[in-house]
């Protein structure tokens, strides 16, 4: 079984797997990641574990030392003084555009420095004559980016309802539009709004989470099935997929189980009559 660690280039930031090799790292360690532009300072968020994992992971690169920290911390001086003149020059043009994100590079093969503004816009922006701008102020080879909804969620990052970081922001944002029956099938209300993540659109946890939703219905008894408990015998009335057990209603009582310990009566009892 392969050993994986995991990292993260921003606090809270989206996982990134890597084999870390022989080498044993702790979680906060600073190590060197690869990425399309060459090595990055990232921090460790769990280190190496034997773990099952399908297909090549990259290789991590070894501990950061002081002049990979050194160099970090100037581009990301570099990246909110690219952000700052970025977002004066849009206002200067009065342009509907919002600066999401930048990133810079500053090694590449191809060219010194490059300057990559992500932002958002309500349509699409003619924004020629403040690339040129761009490029004068910046002295850098510019490349401005327009992103959905869903994309800049991920780089901003948010606390989700349930209280957690966002997952597009942890995982990564959905490419594809979510069914709507995915609310219906997790029992969500029918009302849009409740289940609307932080980008306006449906939560990605919907579709994370269908699976969960799935193998459950598969083995959990259903509403209305009589079952045996550890404390008697019962009516499922409800159930709560996230702990993966069923409401069972005893009599006055009502106790929730582990789905796996709620089992089917093979014959049914008929159900009490009612006076009155």
């Amino acid at each position: 079984m392969p050993r994986v660690m995991a990292v993260a280039f921003e606090p809270l930031g989206r996982l990134y797997y890597l084999d870390p090799g022989d080498a044993d790292y702790a979680h906060g360690d600073l190590v060197l990641a690869p990425t399309g532009d060459g090595s990055e300072v990232a921090r460790c968020v769990w280190g190496p574990t034997e773990a099952e994992w399908a297909g090549d992971l990259p290789r991590c690169l070894g501990p950061a030392e002081t002049p990979d920290l050194q160099r970090d911390a100037a581009n990301r001086r570099r990246r909110a003084e690219i952000a700052a003149v970025a977002r004066r020059l849009i206002a200067r043009h009065e342009l509907p555009m919002r600066v999401v994100g930048v990133d810079f590079v500053d090694q590449s093969d191809e060219f010194d420095r490059q300057a990559v503004i992500y932002f958002e816009a309500p349509g699409r922006v003619d924004f020629r004559a403040l690339l040129t701008d761009l490029a004068r102020a910046l002295q850098a080879r510019i490349d401005l980016r327009q992103i959905g909804p869903r994309d800049a969620a991920a780089i901003l990052g948010a606390l989700g309802s349930c209280g957690r970081e966002v997952c597009c922001a942890t995982i990564g944002p959905l490419r594809d539009p979510l069914p709507l029956g995915l609310a219906r099938e997790q029992r969500l209300p029918n009302n849009p709004s409740q289940f609307q993540g932080t980008c306006g659109r449906s939560m990605c946890c919907l579709a994370y989470e269908s699976e969960l939703y799935t193998d459950f219905r598969q083995r959990a008894p259903r509403v209305g099935t009589q079952v045996v408990t550890g404390k008697g015998e019962g009516v499922v009335v409800a159930h709560s997929v996230p702990l993966d057990s069923v409401v069972v209603q005893l009599g006055e009582e009502r106790v929730t189980c582990p789905a796996s310990e709620a089992c089917p009566l093979a014959t049914p009892r008929p159900a009490p009559a009612r006076h009155g």
